[in-house]
């Protein structure tokens, strides 16, 4: 019978395959933010473009809505959830975990820094390296105490991003119209180095890097809170057995959809202009602030949705990719650098919106694709393997390849 990741190994516990499906879902909403932001400098309300087209402004606000700052918290989330199977990991194979996990973060933060100034400024990497730190101390945490960490983290980091929100409208609209024009103003010097050779690129990512620095103290708290709220997931157990929480995973998804769905409807909304000019840093902070309610509800959607016959189609078309999840999402990046830059074909800025997300969800089938074929081969990924090599201080005992059948 066709081999699954339960069986590669008699030593092992079997995999979770919810968590490797909810990694291959989430790949797909990275993808989709990733891929406009790479295209194009006006992507995503970074400022108002005002040759956009309706196409053009509806498909960013469909993205803006139902994508933008919930699939990287489902990433943050499963990081944290994993972080317990690390644990396990550890203790099984009776080693000490905090060498193993420091090491982990060591690589997590080199990929992410030659991620960040080689291919996408945006890196989450490093933030995940360094947050991850924060796990380490907190390993040995009560499930509860995690999520009451959690609350204290989200409450704070809202708080202060609704205050910045809030004050923002004390903009009138030409100053906020005058501040949207002076980003615009530094686009064309961001166009001409993306189209320039591989030397401009470097040079763009790194006069960007300060600014996605700043972005990332400030929405840390909540991949912090999405980190801490896994960790609490991980130390309960709760995605091996989801079949007894049903009714309180549909209740988070109404509930959810209830808080986010207005929340991000808002941001896109103010984003896009349609609210007035001075309206668009409290949107993208009411965006952020209801994000991880969607979030939750797409996660419990999810895992209802993989205990139906049609939902475990899907899961086991996704848990592939999810179990390569780092070699995808670097690939993903390599796939945008080589099409949008100098790198390859310099289509920054040539693309309208749809074009781009129609060739993501391309991209994205492909992974789908690849992941399928090599995950019925080998245990790793290309980089997973790596990963792990660091993580161990040694090649992976495991052997990489598995026999197709048996």
């Amino acid at each position: 019978m066709p081999v699954t990741a339960a069986h590669t190994r008699g030593d092992r516990p079997p995999r979770i395959p919810e968590v490797d499906a909810l990694r291959g879902f989430a790949l797909m909403g990275i993808l989709l933010v990733n891929a406009l932001m790479m295209a194009d400098p006006y992507g995503l309300g970074t400022a108002d473009n005002p040759d956009a087209s309706t196409l053009d402004r509806t498909v960013e606000g469909l993205v803006q809505t139902f994508v933008v700052g919930k699939f990287y918290l489902m990433f943050s989330f499963l990081f944290g959830y994993s972080f317990t199977l690390q644990l396990t990991s550890a203790e099984r194979d009776g080693a000490s975990a905090v060498p193993r996990l420091l090491r982990r973060s060591l690589g997590l933060l080199v990929l992410g820094v030659l991620h960040a100034v080689l291919l996408y400024v945006g890196d989450i990497l490093m933030t995940y390296a360094v947050l991850g730190l924060i796990l380490i101390t907190a390993r040995n945490c009560s499930a509860q105490t995690a999520l009451r960490a959690a609350r204290i983290v989200y409450g704070g980091a809202s708080a202060v991003l609704l205050l910045v929100g809030f004050a923002s409208l004390l903009m009138s609209d030409a100053e906020a119209a005058d501040l949207d024009a002076e980003i615009a103003a530094g686009f064309a010097g961001l166009v001409a180095d993306y189209r320039g050779d591989a030397a401009s690129v470097v040079q763009a990512n790194l006069g960007q890097l300060p600014d996605a620095l700043l972005a990332v103290l400030l929405m840390g708290g909540f991949v912090l809170a999405a980190f801490l709220t896994g960790l609490h997931c991980g130390k309960r157990r709760l995605l091996t057995d989801t079949g007894n929480h049903a009714a309180q995973m549909r209740r988070i998804c109404v509930l959810g959809a209830a808080v986010g769905l207005p929340g991000s409807l808002f941001m896109a909304l103010a984003v896009s202009g349609q609210l007035g000019p001075r309206w668009a840093i409290l949107g993208e902070v009411v965006g952020a602030v209801t994000a991880p309610a969607l979030t939750a509800a797409y996660v419990c959607g999810m895992l209802l949705l993989m205990k139906t016959a049609r939902g475990a189609g899907i899961a086991a078309l996704l848990a592939p990719a999810g179990r390569m999840a780092l070699t995808n999402y670097l690939s993903q990046s390599l796939a945008m650098a080589f099409a949008f830059t100098a790198y390859g074909l310099a289509l920054y800025d040539r693309l309208s919106p749809a074009v781009v997300v129609l060739g993501a969800v391309v991209l994205y089938a492909g992974q789908l694709a690849l992941s399928t074929r090599l995950m019925a081969r080998h245990r790793y990924g290309p980089v997973e393997w790596l990963l792990r090599a660091v993580t161990l201080a040694q090649p992976p005992h495991d052997p990489d390849r598995t026999p197709a059948t048996r």
